[in-house]
């Protein structure tokens, strides 16, 4: 994961960089490249938390990994060859959307079958900080590769990090991830996410902890959107000072899995849960009103420790709150708001910013959350009891 987590980052700096590349610095377009993205996870997310749930979780991810491979040094070829155009890089999100939506559920539901319930968080923090720990070299090599060897090497190098997920899955035993029930019909399968939703619904500290999240995730702009319009439109910086600031949030995520780790089995998640809602805000705000590199570096470290913390604690909300055989279907939910939600939001986003400038979008996407946050954790007092 580490590996390829470098890929990964690297292909995400080269992305925003051709697309506003490709439309003259739209925020829109890179906004449109979201939606598409986005769209596939409305359309297969959910089908893939219950195809995780009732196939061999292994040779799942054997099959999404070659494919996103095969997918990254498409776009490296079409890159290379000046063939690549803007409605190209559309589609190819939305296939990395579709091939995601079933990769991400089985991946998540691995993780139970590798820890033992009591060291559960833990191992979701150590999860997302290997992943991250490669957003904070990530980004950086991804702008000196595009300097040295243009975007192409971006692609190209991402595609040959899935090498190493492939190793490692080889490395599993078989019968670790085999699941020995049959495949479901489509009914059968919209059926298990009714009810996967059905078991969020009775839980209200955890429905009022994913619903504040949906909406940080939906309002607030991502970083693919927010930190290729700041560095290009504010700090007018190129593709290296875009690496360190991806960077940033790569080393706040690190700093809030670590901190969330250092807690073990903690109980009182909800006052933690709050006090990381509020953090965001805060922070997101101040990015907002900077003009220089610095504070912006800092706040978007900040910012991205504040989410780290808040969505490692949602997760683990979500993970205790179903038995075993649902939990392919619980982390779908948790897929679809990351990389089907987050996305999506990324559109309305775009459309703002293209009136009002990435500063005062920024600003309001900030009011929004905090409005929200306040209004669900004080008509659910359950969150600070959990």
């Amino acid at each position: 994961m580490l590996a390829s987590g470098l890929g990964t980052w690297m292909q995400i700096v080269a992305q925003s960089l051709l697309v506003l590349r490709l439309s003259g610095n739209s925020a829109l377009a890179l906004g449109t490249v979201s939606l598409a993205q986005a769209s596939a996870f409305f359309l297969f997310a959910p089908m893939g938390g219950a195809f995780a749930d009732r196939h061999d979780k292994r040779r799942l991810l054997f099959r999404t990994q070659t494919l996103l491979m095969l997918s990254a040094f498409t776009l490296a070829g079409l890159t290379a060859t000046g063939a690549v155009r803007l409605w190209m890089v559309v589609v190819l999100a939305f296939t990395s959307g579709v091939l995601l939506s079933f990769d991400q559920p089985a991946r998540a539901s691995l993780l139970p079958l590798l820890a033992p319930p009591e060291d559960l968080t833990n191992a979701i923090s150590l999860q997302t900080l290997v992943f991250n720990a490669a957003s904070i070299a990530g980004p950086p090599l991804g702008g000196a590769v595009a300097v040295v060897a243009g975007l192409a090497g971006d692609f190209a190098l991402n595609g040959c990090s899935y090498l190493a997920v492939l190793a490692a899955l080889f490395l599993l035993p078989p019968q670790l991830a085999a699941s020995p029930t049959g495949s479901l019909g489509p009914s059968r399968t919209w059926s298990a996410v009714r009810e996967m939703l059905a078991v969020i619904q009775k839980r209200p500290a955890v429905s009022a902890a994913v619903l504040v999240y949906a909406v940080l995730l939906f309002v607030a702009p991502s970083q693919a959107l927010l930190v290729p319009l700041f560095i290009t439109n504010v700090l007018h910086r190129g593709a290296t000072g875009l690496g360190f600031l991806f960077a940033a949030s790569g080393i706040g995520t690190v700093v809030g899995s670590l901190f969330v780790a250092s807690f073990g089995d903690y109980r009182r998640k909800g006052p933690l849960l709050v006090s990381a809602n509020a953090a965001w805000v805060i922070a997101l705000a101040i990015f907002a009103l900077t003009r220089s590199f610095a504070p912006a570096f800092v706040m978007l470290l900040l910012m991205a420790a504040a989410q780290s913390v808040f969505s490692t604690l949602v997760v683990t909300l979500m993970q205790g709150a179903v038995e075993a055989k649902m939990r392919g279907r619980i982390m779908s939910l948790n897929t679809l708001l990351m990389m089907g939600v987050r996305p999506l939001g990324d559109f309305p986003v775009s459309v703002a910013t293209s009136f009002f400038g990435i500063a005062n979008a920024a600003l309001l996407s900030a009011s929004v959350v905090a409005l929200a946050g306040a209004l669900v954790f004080s008509l659910r007092p359950a969150v600070w009891r959990s």
